[in-house]
């Protein structure tokens, strides 16, 4: 007998990166994976025979549960400062006195593991409230091995609530330290002798990310700290091309990288790389927003070569303060022109794939976590359409329904 039946309900499967619709459809659920999804006119039985518990959806929309496979959730202080002073016309110097990166360092490495608890469950909690039931996080606003220790304990300590499946990135490599300005290789040899090993031997890190940009480290730094993870048998990502063109999506295919993100200055060369590796593109369109960026990433080069588009928010203070992954959706298709089904896509079944975990959900299929979402919409497109909806009405983590905020 299944633990569970949702019967009533509309699926969006999204297997093979398509909406998957199945009309008045029932999906069951035991020892927390999905164990049949079809039509309910094709149960073996009537629910209360095949289930313990069912479940009545009343007509609402099923997906699986969002996956946002690219954040900074954790950390400490603001960039508000800063977003005010540059819409007054400030100059970049001006806003780097202002504190930039060096404040949220500072304010980081200060904060306690509880104040940073604190501060990251909120955001979590938003993302939750949107359906997400899987997020990345990462390092990357401590810049020294204690600090950067500390952010991905913080990490873990959120995933263990079991609301949310947290997977964590150690971003090392993110920028320079105020100690170690003008000593980016000094800085480097670092990340890979002490910081790296010593989050590989707390096995903090599911996986290991670094820039590779004008903002960030050349393509030479980036490939020794890919190395030591290589070594260490740790999975990488990359923050690639996003200023400019550094070759960083080809570096990353190099690699077997699980994602390459941002790609606005990618080459084709880097696309076609990419998809020849399995590599998935992460787009950040708030990040593009925020930033009033100009140059959109080659959608129509990731298409034809056939690389899978995940969407994620780049929650950080000062690029994408946003914890809203539902308004993602929306930005994806208005500035870079994904279609609502492209851009549901991104963040269940390839953003699965970002990750490493396409096997186990980002799809409605027996076998998978039992991980979605429930929604009070009439068609899928609606998740892109409204601006600042929320029309999730109910979220449920391994067959069992989370309690969200009110």
């Amino acid at each position: 007998m299944w633990d569970s039946i949702w019967i009533n309900a509309h699926l969006a499967t999204l297997r093979e990166g398509k909406y998957g619709i199945v009309r008045r459809a029932a999906l069951a659920v035991a020892d927390g994976r999905i164990t049949w999804v079809g039509a309910r006119a094709d149960l073996p039985g009537e629910p209360a025979q095949l289930a313990r518990e069912v479940n009545d959806c009343d007509g609402r929309w099923i997906t699986p549960g969002l996956i946002d496979c690219h954040t900074h959730l954790v950390y400490a202080g603001s960039g508000v400062r800063e977003f005010e002073l540059s819409l007054q016309g400030a100059s970049d110097d001006e806003l780097a006195r202002a504190g930039g990166i060096a404040s949220i360092v500072r304010e980081t490495r200060e904060a306690s593991e509880m104040q940073l608890i604190k501060s990251a469950s909120a955001r979590l909690r938003r993302l939750l409230d949107e359906g997400v039931t899987t997020v990345e996080i990462k390092s990357g606003y401590g810049l020294d091995t204690a600090a950067e220790m500390k952010m991905l304990r913080v990490a873990r300590l959120l995933g263990e609530s079991g609301a949310v499946t947290v997977k964590t990135s150690f971003l090392g490599a993110h920028a320079l330290p105020p100690e170690n300005q003008d000593r980016a290789d000094a800085y480097v040899d670092l990340v890979c002798e002490e910081m790296l090993p010593a989050v590989a031997e707390a096995k903090l890190a599911d996986a290991v990310d670094a820039v590779c940009d004008s903002a960030g480290f050349s393509a030479q730094q980036t490939t020794r700290v890919f190395q030591a993870a290589e070594a260490l048998r740790l999975p990488v990502k990359l923050h690639a091309d996003q200023f400019s063109e550094l070759n960083g999506a080809a570096l990353a295919a190099c690699f077997g990288a699980l994602s390459a993100d941002h790609l606005e200055h990618a080459n084709e060369d880097g696309v076609q790389a990419m998809a020849e590796a399995g590599t998935v593109a992460v787009l950040l369109p708030g990040t593009f927003y925020f930033l009033r960026a100009k140059q959109a990433p080659p959608v129509g080069l990731l298409r034809s070569h056939g690389v899978p588009l995940a969407i994620a928010s780049d929650c950080n203070p000062g690029s994408s303060p946003a914890t809203s992954i539902l308004l993602m959706l929306n930005l994806a298709c208005t500035l870079f022109r994904l279609t609502p089904e492209e851009a549901l896509a991104g963040v269940t079944c390839h953003a699965a794939r970002a990750l490493g975990l396409g096997a186990d959900r980002g799809t409605l299929e027996a076998g998978k976590a039992a991980d979605f979402a429930l929604w009070d919409i009439g068609e899928p497109a609606e998740l892109a359409y409204a601006l600042g909806a929320n029309p999730c009405a109910g979220v449920v983590k391994r067959g069992i329904g989370v309690q969200r905020p009110d």
